[in-house]
């Protein structure tokens, strides 16, 4: 086995906030991984996908981050079982274009589909299904984990299940993903039928949210996050479910086909005041007022799951400082009451979210580090200015005391005593973490700001 190279380059997750230099390895055989870990070269490696994890889960201050996008193989496909084998670089856009086709699609899928299948279940990743289905981890039948010490095991929830446990919602803490096996869904369209509706305030918004939930496969809800007073929290709920073919056929010639999408670019940095206070209540307004009470539509899957994959580089909407997604989980109860002080909180700051998302969550899974249970979830998107960091620590404080989580994957800012708190499993995280990886050879700068490692 060769030396592989490496490019030693600044690097940031989508959110492009904080910008750290690291080494990255892009292996182009199974081979290589072994050779780079074997090397010695660095102090720590992380896996890191195509990027899109939001602040520093996939970045390695100084050390190894190791991209295997290239080992991207599909290895089996049981056309029966719907059960799909790949390697760990297969992306979700790759599994999309062949498998929809053939009448097959994600059971499970975040707001973007170019995620790796190894970033994916290493983020434990949910949709705006988990109140029916869960997270990813459900679908995923094994896995196969290259070790810091050279071994490849097969983990599923029956065999190393500890250690497949760690490694879903494990941040890539407990080895490289080489492979994995995942059922995918079988679908009769390429399309979903929305229903959408106007809520007045965030209290209508969630009981209209719960009383749908055995209706709708999908539920999400754009939220005005700088209405006040009786408006807090007014949203427009979006809830679909898949659209069979005798729906979807009378208007297309293939019912399995996307249609084709223009694909827009966003080429430079936007300044600070194109995303103000003033640019995104006008855009509320107009965004709340086009939805009409009642209405429905059928919407091709990839407008209705990944709407700013169109749009490519609009992470640079957000200009030079980049962005944080502010993403937190709320228990059922108590949540309400964390949710609208969260929502005054940001309207009184005059902080401006051009994204806000609401989405129930269902049951947790068994994840060590797992970011989903059984509540709510908001989801946040605010420019990385320089009251930030300090305005976001107040928001921990509120989630904490009503018993609540930041995403991982999300992340950037969030101490590790709060870390601590919100993560009851953690020292069984570490125990696992340590038996597989004593000497700490998988790390990354998320790793030791939250002290889930030590360095």
């Amino acid at each position: 086995m060769g030396k592989v190279a490496c490019t030693s380059r600044k690097l940031a997750g989508w959110g492009r906030f904080p910008v750290e230099p690291c080494h990255l390895y892009r292996p182009e055989k199974r081979a290589d991984l072994r050779a780079i870990l074997d090397s010695g070269a660095e102090s720590s490696y992380i896996p890191r996908g195509l990027g899109r994890s939001y602040g520093d889960a996939a970045l390695n201050l100084n050390a190894g981050a190791v991209s295997p996008v290239r080992l991207n193989r599909f290895l089996s496909f049981d056309g029966h079982s719907g059960v799909l084998e790949c390697e760990s670089g297969a992306s979700f856009a790759e599994i999309i274009e062949f498998f929809l086709p053939r009448g097959f699609f994600l059971p499970v899928t975040p707001g973007t589909k170019f995620v790796t299948v190894g970033g994916a279940i290493a983020a434990d990743i949910h949709g705006k299904n988990h109140h029916r289905d869960g997270t990813l981890s459900n679908f995923v039948r094994d896995l196969r984990l290259l070790t810091a010490a050279g071994e490849v095991l097969t983990c599923s929830s029956q065999d190393n299940s500890e250690i497949f446990w760690a490694t879903v919602g494990g941040m890539g803490l407990t080895g490289i993903i080489l492979s994995a096996r995942i059922e995918l869904e079988r679908v009769e369209s390429a399309y979903v039928v929305v229903d959408y509706q106007r809520t007045r305030n965030l209290n209508e918004a969630l009981d209209t949210m719960t009383e749908s939930d055995e209706r709708y496969r999908y539920s999400v809800a754009w939220v005005d996050c700088l209405a006040k007073g009786d408006s807090l929290g007014r949203s427009v709920l979006m809830r679909a479910n898949h659209a069979t073919a005798a729906e979807a056929s009378p208007r297309l010639l293939n019912a399995l086909t996307l249609p084709r999408r223009m694909r827009l670019n966003v080429p430079f940095e936007f300044p600070p005041a194109a995303l103000t206070s003033v640019t995104v209540r006008a855009f509320n307004a107009l965004y709340y007022g086009l939805h009409k009470n009642g209405s429905s539509r059928m919407v091709d899957l990839e407008r209705f799951f990944y709407p700013l994959d169109a749009i490519e580089n609009w992470n640079r909407m957000y200009g030079k400082r980049g962005f944080i997604q502010y993403q937190v989980a709320l228990p059922a109860d108590g949540g309400r009451e964390a949710l609208a002080i969260l929502l005054e909180r940001l309207a009184q700051s005059h902080r401006a979210s051009f994204l806000a998302v609401l989405k129930r969550f269902g049951e947790a899974d068994q994840a060590l580090l797992g970011f989903p249970f059984k509540g709510y979830t908001l989801a946040l998107d605010l420019p990385a200015d320089r009251g930030l960091v300090a305005f976001l620590h107040q928001l921990d404080d509120v989630v904490l005391k009503h018993g609540g989580r930041v995403y991982l994957a999300k992340d950037a800012v969030l101490k590790p005593e709060a870390f601590a708190a919100m993560y009851p499993n953690l020292d069984r995280f570490r125990a696992v973490k340590q038996k597989l990886d004593p000497k700490g050879l998988f790390s990354s700068s998320l790793a030791r700001r939250l002290r889930i490692v030590n360095g």
